[in-house]
């Protein structure tokens, strides 16, 4: 029976190679936004010298939503790989992040929502520049949706506090 308890504590310890695809298919997913913000930029050069202010202020929000939505891709990725798969292993290269490796499960979480956030406040602001072409009530619910966002994040700062209290 010790055999069979054994083998199954392998088996299931071991499944957790199985998300080594999931974090493989997001790094894909950079490559795809890397894709997507070089047409952006190659969009926005002629939008500069003919292009009202607003227009070329809305490329370079799209530009700042894109990038960060590839460092949130990053924080998962690292995060994530050295949560439930296995170490990275840098050695002591200079590049290292420092926050590699020390960030836990409750810590992602938070990053997460922060970069949402960010990222919902960029999208809010890119309305407000074009607030005439929207109608009252499509700027409503984007504030309404940044503001869930933002309660979300505050609901789960106060959790992880009160759960560190104990």
């Amino acid at each position: 029976m010790k055999n069979i308890e054994h083998a199954l504590e392998r088996l299931m310890f071991g499944s957790r190679w199985l998300l080594a695809p999931f974090y493989l298919g997001l790094v894909f997913c950079i490559v795809l936004l890397l894709v997507k913000f070089s047409k952006e930029v190659a969009a926005l050069v002629p939008v500069v010298f003919t292009g009202e202010g607003s227009q070329v202020i809305i490329g370079i929000l799209s530009l700042i939503d894109i990038t960060l939505v590839a460092n949130l891709l990053i924080i998962i990725i690292f995060a994530g790989y050295e949560n439930f798969v296995s170490k990275i292993h840098t050695g002591n290269h200079e590049d290292r992040p420092d926050w590699m490796g020390h960030v836990n499960f409750s810590d992602l979480k938070m990053k997460v929502i922060g970069s949402i956030v960010a990222i919902s406040a960029i999208e809010l602001l890119k309305s407000f520049v074009n607030v005439h072409e929207l109608s009252n009530e499509q700027l409503g619910w984007k504030v309404g949706i940044h503001l869930t966002f933002i309660v979300s994040g505050v609901m789960f700062a106060l959790m992880d506090w009160l759960t560190s209290k104990e």
